[in-house]
C-alpha cells in the first residue's frame, strides 16, 4: 500500500527533530455549494533540524515515531522569505 504525502507550512520548529507542519485543504461544502478551507496541524520527524518556519514542506507517513508523530521530512522547498528576497533583488537589478 503506498505511503501518503502531503504538503504543508512548516508553523513550529521549536522541538528537537521535530516540526510541525500545518496542511490545508479545499471541500465543497455538499448542500451549499461553497468551498470551504479545512486545516490540520502534523508533526512530522526532522533527522537534520534543518527545517525552518514558514518553509513549505512535504511529509510522508511512516512508522510511529512517537505518541504522535508518524510522518517524516520527505523534501523542502522554497519558503515564501526566499521568495521574497529573490523578488527583491530581481528588482534591484532591473532597477540599474
Amino acid at each position: 500500500m503506498p505511503r501518503r504525502t502531503l504538503q504543508g507550512q512548516v508553523v513550529s520548529d521549536k522541538n528537537d527533530k521535530t516540526i510541525t507542519v500545518l496542511v490545508e485543504r479545499r471541500v465543497r461544502d455538499p448542500l451549499y455549494k461553497k468551498v470551504v478551507r479545512l486545516s490540520k496541524k502534523f508533526m512530522a520527524h526532522d533527522e537534520s533540524n534543518l527545517v525552518k518556519v514558514g518553509q513549505i514542506v512535504r511529509i510522508r507517513e511512516c512508522r510511529p515515531i512517537s505518541k504522535r508523530k508518524s510522518w517524516e521530512v520527505v523534501t523542502q522547498e522554497n519558503s515564501q522569505e526566499n521568495t521574497q528576497e529573490n523578488n527583491q533583488e530581481n528588482s534591484q537589478g532591473a532597477e540599474q
